[in-house]
């Protein structure tokens, strides 16, 4: 990029807290801090994630946020996508409300915000190499269990769902990386494409409401957060539309096709050898 990220401000140590009423902070303002190289650039990016995230259900953050962290805080990053997505995608969430399979939903998003705190904790107290290479086998070990065609034939009890989605809080809590665990759940079973997009649909956006809060307690929610917003918003609102009337139309192959990449995607981006592609 012809810009470094401290000459785009991403780079501060200091962040003032986010007051998007403030007069002190005009449109012109936003949308002039940063050079229009690097909007562009990122505005691509979250195009691409959107239109995944419309499609599949989930997805974007294993897109944008590898991206997007090369350009500035991993703070900033992270919490500037959790409000846009959280924003732009309840249209897809009000849907799903009617499509999911609420029995194995509920117990699997009570299961990753119980866990998510074990996950924090050995990120706290163990070797931070050992981890990201054990999600590497975690991942990659679901992956080739998709790829060989096994199902999970039985219909997903309560305790079940509960442990899928506690393994997917551990990973987030190291990680960021909780998808795999659900999404190869709900992929191997009998469920049409349509219900299995709407539990992730419904998971991400119910497991998210503690990260939100946690942001909120963290101070995360900068200006710079906000200044990122102005041109955030309208490109994920198109790219999740685009994505959206994508999935209405196209073969339920593709559907579980896309779910696989994200998938070895998400393993990719978690393996420590290969560092110095993708950070």
């Amino acid at each position: 990029m012809p810009h470094s990220p401290e000459a785009a401000g991403f780079r501060r140590s200091g962040h003032p807290q986010f007051h998007p009423f403030s007069p002190r902070v005009s449109m012109f303002e936003l949308s002039a801090s940063f050079p229009p190289s690097l909007l562009v650039f990122l505005a691509v990016v979250l195009f691409i994630a959107g239109c995944v995230r419309g499609f599949a259900g989930f997805g974007a953050g294993m897109i944008f946020m590898p991206v997007a962290t090369t350009v500035m805080l991993p703070s900033t990053a992270a919490a500037a996508f959790l409000f846009i997505d959280g924003l732009v995608a309840l249209p897809l969430v009000v849907r799903a409300v009617r499509q999911c399979d609420w029995t194995t939903v509920l117990p699997a998003v009570a299961g990753a915000v119980v866990f998510v705190h074990a996950g924090a904790w050995l990120l706290a107290n163990s070797d931070v190499l050992v981890l990201r290479w054990l999600i590497f086998a975690i991942v990659t070990g679901l992956l080739l269990l998709l790829v060989s065609g096994w199902r999970y034939r039985a219909r997903p009890t309560r305790p079940v769902s509960f442990g899928v989605g506690a393994v997917a809080g551990v990973l987030g809590g190291v990680s960021q990386v909780s998808g795999p665990p659900v999404v190869a759940f709900w992929l191997s079973s009998s469920k049409e494409p349509v219900t299995v997009r709407a539990n992730l649909i419904m998971f991400f956006a119910l497991a998210s409401i503690g990260t939100f809060i946690a942001y909120v307690l963290n101070g995360f929610f900068t200006v710079e957060v906000f200044r990122l917003l102005v041109m955030a918003v309208p490109v994920y609102a198109l790219a999740i539309y685009a994505g959206s009337k994508g999935f209405s139309k196209a073969h339920p192959g593709l559907y579980r096709m896309l779910a696989y990449g994200l998938i070895a995607l998400a393993a990719l981006t978690s393996m420590p050898a290969l560092d110095p592609l993708f950070r």
